[in-house]
């Protein structure tokens, strides 16, 4: 019979990761670590590419779907391998251990460190609304090259060190921040989403959204467009997928993984249609397209609450993105410390300490690593290059539902994805179709993008050699 050989066994002890996070404490890190600032912002874009406001809800209805379909594939996947690594694991089971490393190298590289270095600084730039000093014009230490150290990047960086040692401090400490962040964030977008219902709507609004002038007609133009803005609602609806990264740390995962990503996806997915409808109930789309730094979210709010509408999206905002960093925080050393385990990253990276049971250097690294990128600044040029790669391992991660039912017919696959093979089948040609489409209408972002994956090429077959025979290869008994 084939087995695989696993450092992170089912049955942990010693100085191995253990299972403490139950269903509550796994949702809590999809909901929060997929509500930042986006849902606040990224509509002010959409609405300037689609011109809309039937194809900005469209959009936004996409996304949901998509989500959710993906949450579903990937339930089976975290079922049958519910180990650290998560989407790391499925992707080397599937096609083999370059792919697993090339998602994993690329999360550290951008995709994680970059999110978390973009989402922080944002705490801090909503930060600066309520204490003046803390601003990116103010700057505290001049650096060569033209760089520096602003009180606003001093500000971002301690939100950092002050999470990551949270959670090196052990995984219930991680756990309650983000229980606590996320129902904080959850309830305070619900609440504007149930007082934007509640009120009357702005007649202005409705009648330029809902009226005969709000709707459109479909041609190719503006299905290529959707596509452009389907980046936004996208990147607001990710990181969903960071709860399969803490697999082997989930209390029942067999239940508790495929249950928190239907659970988290529906739940922040049916929120973000709520809470853009309630944008166009209150705002025309001329409005919500040319916001103020594209705060939508905040605007919105004050043409419902007034003066306090302002204060209270930004403190929600202020909420949700220390969360989302936390979430990202906890999560995403997994994936670092699955591939040391593997022998494809730095092997102390695989240690873990035997009084928290957390992996501490896997957390310090990526902590260093996104502090630097926030230091550059070039966090935000670097995940616009890798939104078409990010797309590319989601395609992947579901193709390889299909792969493994091949491969491994044995596995035990205690939840079985819903709607196979139809729904996955719809959400690889959906995403395939925008990947194309984004080749066609963002060429600057999307190849960069792929160059960024293909970096870790050679550096696999660095990691390879120097590790000998790693942990992953499959041995018979």
């Amino acid at each position: 019979m084939a087995t695989n050989q696993r450092a992170d066994a089912d049955a942990p002890a010693g100085n191995q990761l253990v299972p403490g996070l139950k269903l509550f404490d796994a949702t809590t890190i999809i909901v929060g670590s997929m509500i930042g600032s986006g849902i606040f912002i990224v509509s002010a874009e959409m609405a300037r590419d689609v011109k809309s406001p039937a194809l900005l809800l469209l959009a936004w209805g996409i996304t949901a779907v998509m989500t959710i379909v993906g949450a579903l594939s990937y339930g089976e996947l975290a079922a049958a391998m519910p180990r650290a690594g998560g989407q790391y694991v499925f992707l080397r089971e599937a096609y083999g251990p370059m792919f697993g490393f090339l998602y994993g190298w690329t999360l550290f590289l951008v995709i994680q460190t970059g999110t978390i270095a973009a989402v922080v600084v944002a705490f801090a730039k909503f930060l600066g609304l309520f204490v003046p000093w803390v601003s990116g014009s103010r700057i505290l230490v001049p650096l060569p090259l033209g760089y520096s150290i602003s009180s606003q990047q001093l500000v971002a960086i301690a939100a950092i060190a002050v999470l990551t040692w949270v959670n090196r401090r052990g995984l219930r400490e991680g756990a309650m921040v983000q229980n606590i962040f996320t129902a904080a964030k959850f309830g305070g977008l619900l609440v504007l989403v149930i007082v934007g219902f509640a009120l009357p709507a702005n007649p202005e609004a409705v009648r330029a959204n809902f009226g005969s002038s709000g709707t459109t007609s479909f041609n190719l133009t503006l299905l290529s467009l959707m596509g452009a803005a389907l980046v936004g609602s996208l990147f607001s609806s990710d990181s969903w997928n960071n709860v399969t990264f803490t697999g082997s740390e989930v209390v029942n995962p067999k239940r508790n993984l495929p249950l928190s990503l239907i659970l988290g996806t529906v739940l922040v997915s049916v929120l973000y249609m709520a809470a853009n409808i309630v944008y166009l109930r209150v705002l025309p789309l001329d409005a919500i397209a040319s916001a103020p730094e594209d705060r939508v979210g905040t605007l919105a709010a004050q043409s419902l609450m007034g003066p306090l509408g302002l204060t209270f999206v930004n403190l929600c905002i202020l909420v949700s993105t220390f969360g989302c960093t936390n979430g990202l925080i906890l999560a995403g050393a997994r994936v670092y410390y699955a591939m040391a385990k593997d022998g494809l990253f730095f092997r102390k990276v695989a240690e873990v300490s035997p009084r928290t049971h957390t992996p501490g250097f896997s957390l310090l690294i990526q902590a260093l690593w996104a502090s630097l990128l926030t230091l550059s600044g070039t966090y935000s040029d670097l995940l616009n290059y890798v939104i078409f790669a990010n797309l590319l391992f989601y395609v992947l991660t579901v193709s390889a539902l299909f792969v493994l039912r091949k491969k491994r017919p044995d596995l035990e696959r205690p939840y079985r994805a819903f709607g196979y093979p139809v729904l996955p089948a719809l959400y690889v040609v959906a995403a395939a179709l925008i990947m194309v489409d984004l080749l066609w209408v963002r060429p600057a972002f999307t190849w960069p993008g792929l160059i960024i994956v293909l970096t870790g090429v050679p550096v696999y077959f660095f990691w390879h050699k120097r590790s000998g025979s790693p942990s992953f290869v499959t041995k018979e008994h």
